[in-house]
């Protein structure tokens, strides 16, 4: 077959990619590599504002697959409507979860140990002991159970902690025990001292932090974000950051990027990192091994991995 390839990573540097691709490079310049018309499978630039990768969509009349390097798929979705019908969308599924269980297991123990606190005390020449909450013999809840949510929970394991529950869009079982439905919230909770975000940003989890769920945590509870930032209600959380009951370690804020001055950055009991869950040194070699993958699956006309949904008649 012979068709365009759109790739945010030079072809050149990726051994194993099918040779009867015609492969343009783009990620998210001024200028498009060819005409959008031609190209049949998009892989969608990494870490580019939304309305970079989203440019090209209205003009992808041929295309057969949309393909991001992210675990979400939020960004581009607003240009679903665009698309012809059947219309394949993937997710980047096994290029991540390392580096953001990684990168939560840091923020939790950064956190309930007061590593921030250090290292001001360092800046200062100040010896601040005393003593900290351990991550050992607590209890975790992980909201968004997927690979990233059970990737996380992998890494847990070691620290020794007393209990960690599992919530998910839908009920079910693992080997490690069950996934709670998101209507159990509410009675998981007020058990929880740490609570880490790691499920899709969608319409249902738009907000799922907001006021009422902040006031059910437990007094002196974490909060962790490696979700999306609008899944939790940012105006909720101020407020209740106010009272000092909980503090919070966030990768991921609405606004994004978190602009200068906004309260967030001064607010009582925060931990920022700049959504740095995903671009490490894992993110590159797993993501051109998932494009050798995908892509000589989709010129052998095999099942694609990581198929989130199909677009239909309207384009959804």
């Amino acid at each position: 077959m012979t068709a365009d390839v759109w790739l945010p990573i030079p072809p050149e540097d990726i051994e194993g990619l099918p040779e009867s691709l015609n492969y343009r490079f783009w990620n998210g310049d001024e200028d498009f590599p060819a005409d959008p018309a031609d190209c049949a499978y998009y892989v969608v630039p990494y870490m580019k504002p939304m309305e970079v990768g989203l440019r090209p969509v209205p003009r992808l009349s041929s295309v057969q697959v949309v393909q991001t390097l992210s675990a979400g798929t939020d960004a581009i979705e607003p240009g679903l409507k665009y698309l012809p019908q059947g219309v394949r969308l993937c997710n980047a599924r096994g290029v991540h979860e390392a580096s953001t269980a990684e990168l939560t297991l840091t923020l939790i123990l950064a956190s309930l140990r007061g590593v921030p606190d250090f290292v001001r005390a360092q800046d200062k020449g100040e010896w601040r002991g005393g003593f900290r909450p351990a991550l050992a013999d607590k209890n975790v809840l992980i909201v968004g159970y997927g690979s990233i949510g059970s990737a996380i929970e992998d890494r847990l394991v070691p620290f020794e902690v007393a209990r960690v529950a599992r919530v998910a869009r839908s009920e079910r079982t693992t080997a490690r025990g069950p996934v709670h439905p998101l209507t159990e919230l509410p009675a998981l909770l007020p058990e929880a001292d740490v609570v880490v975000l790691s499920t899709p940003l969608t319409e249902t989890t738009r907000h799922l932090v907001n006021a009422d769920f902040l006031g059910r945590m437990k007094k002196g509870a974490l909060l962790v974000n490696v979700a999306r930032g609008p899944v939790v209600d940012t105006k909720a959380l101020l407020a209740e950051l106010e009272n000092g009951r909980i503090t919070v370690a966030l990768d991921v804020t609405d606004p994004e990027p978190l602009p200068p001055g906004h309260p967030l950055w001064q607010a009582p009991g925060v931990l920022i990192s700049p959504h740095v869950g995903g671009p490490t040194s894992a993110f590159l070699p797993r993501a051109k091994r998932l494009l050798v993958d995908q892509l000589n699956r989709f010129v052998n006309r095999e099942p694609l991995r990581n198929v989130i949904r199909t677009t239909g008649p309207t384009g959804v």
